[in-house]
């Protein structure tokens, strides 16, 4: 069910979204060559608990999750490329990592992503992670009222093959509200001028991720880490954003 957000709920979830932006920026500061992935997780599950706010991901179990997370953060390294389950990793010099982070705070959840390399950078790995920053803000600029959901999914797609990358389709952006999952579902591709009308008050998380070689992923043995089927490395980026009458509000901005 879709659901739309009054101006007073939307002033309500500024909270969530500006604690997701600054955990964000203090992981990309804290992670190192060196750093642990279990030592970023519990980074961010010590600012939870300091924030009085709840993770939305330590009992999240969907169907394709083999358990429940059990973690604060999704911390996907390298190849790893969506749902990363932290576990006894050390970041090592040129690792790209991608840092997806989600709460509630006071009831509302806020939803983002960030990637970045850990130590000396690779030219390719930082225009894989400017490609998936372009198409976010193309899809934000998109998000107004009038256009449709195809318009947000049109917009990250054109970004991707200008940048010669394939697009997978089966994960993408979604609803945001009092879950951290709901509808509406927003492909990483589709055609413009199709699906839901975009209208005042509806909140979404639009977050567009791509692999340097190939649109195909696979599932790792830990039944959560979603990897590049060729092995080759991904990034990932993510906003949570309202829809109102003077354009896109992005309340997850790091900014």
């Amino acid at each position: 069910m879709i659901e739309l957000k009054t101006r007073t709920e939307i002033e309500a979830m500024r909270p969530a979204g500006a604690f997701v932006a600054e955990v964000l920026t203090a992981l990309q500061d804290y992670a190192a060559v060196g750093v642990n992935l279990l030592e970023l997780d519990e980074f961010a599950h010590e600012r939870i608990r300091r924030r009085g706010a709840t993770s939305c991901y330590i009992d999240y179990h969907p169907s394709f999750g083999a358990m429940p997370f059990g973690h604060v953060l999704c911390t996907s390294v390298n190849d790893g490329v969506l749902h990363g389950l932290p576990h006894d990793y050390t970041l090592r010099d040129g690792d790209l990592l991608s840092v997806d982070f989600a709460v509630s705070v006071d009831g509302w959840v806020a939803d983002s992503a960030i990637s970045f390399v850990v130590g000396t950078p690779r030219e390719d790995d930082l225009r894989l992670i400017r490609a998936t920053e372009e198409a976010l803000a193309a899809a934000i600029d998109t998000a107004t009222v009038g256009n449709r959901i195809g318009d947000i999914s049109a917009a990250i797609g054109a970004v991707a093959r200008e940048h010669g990358y394939r697009v997978n389709t089966q994960f993408g952006g979604h609803g945001v509200g009092r879950e951290m999952h709901g509808d509406p579902h927003i492909a990483n591709d589709g055609r413009p001028g199709r699906g839901l009308p975009l209208r005042e008050g509806l909140v979404i998380a639009i977050e567009p991720w791509f692999m340097a070689g190939t649109d195909e992923i696979y599932t790792d043995d830990d039944g959560w880490t979603l990897r590049s089927k060729d092995g080759s490395r991904g990034a990932h980026s993510e906003h949570t954003i309202a829809i109102t009458g003077d354009g896109p509000l992005v309340l997850t901005s790091r900014a």
